[in-house]
């Protein structure tokens, strides 16, 4: 499975759109995790548990978006891209989105 943040893939040929494809997680904070951002917050630094928390997250979410390319039967997803949005105080949404495509 091709992913790919541009239209096109280099070299290869288009053959059928698929359609929208997308994977989405909800994460929320964590007690502990605030304990340790607050005082990162106050000396400095990266905040690593919210760093891989992030991560883990964007990774579910291209996980999900891949098995939902995946049931369509493509062969890659172009155009992919993440976004994200707060849903509640505390909690945010991790969107993967892209077009599914079979490859010529």
């Amino acid at each position: 499975m091709f992913l790919i943040t541009t239209e096109t893939i280099k070299g290869r040929e288009i053959g059928e759109v698929l359609g929208l494809v997308r994977g989405n997680t909800i994460r929320a904070r964590h007690m502990g995790r605030d304990i340790m951002a607050g005082l990162r917050n106050i000396v400095g630094g990266e905040i690593k548990e919210y760093t891989r928390m992030l991560s883990q997250a964007r990774n579910q979410a291209v996980e999900r978006m891949v098995k939902e390319a995946e049931e369509l039967g493509a062969d890659a997803v172009i155009g992919m891209r993440f976004t994200t949005s707060q849903t509640m105080s505390g909690a945010a949404e991790i969107l993967a989105y892209g077009t599914a495509v079979k490859l010529a």
